[in-house]
């Protein structure tokens, strides 16, 4: 394994760590979920290059779309949550009260 990918590998596995213990605000899930999108974004970046293919350039710039659409629906959603409960603190948010 290269330095390139393990790098790839801990800065996805940081961020998933970090969506699993540090869930006390929805602004540090939603720069989880972010640091997840863009270390995958850079990843598959990086391996039609490796690879020496063609067919797989359109990939990352789905991705990147998809990650821009992630990023602009939780922005929204802390700020609805925001305005309607007083704080980003995640355990305001009950699924049943909605």
């Amino acid at each position: 394994m290269s330095l390139l990918h393990l790098s790839f590998y801990s800065s996805f596995t940081l961020s998933c760590l970090g969506l699993a213990f540090h869930r006390t605000h929805l602004i540090s899930a939603l720069l989880c979920l972010e640091s997840m999108m863009l270390s995958m974004y850079i990843a598959l970046s990086i391996w039609p290059a490796e690879t020496q293919t063609t067919s797989t350039t359109l990939i990352p710039i789905l991705m990147l779309t998809f990650s821009a659409c992630e990023a602009g629906t939780g922005l929204a959603m802390l700020v609805a949550s925001t305005r309607t409960h007083g704080s980003d603190h995640l355990h305001n948010l009950n699924l049943l009260q909605c």
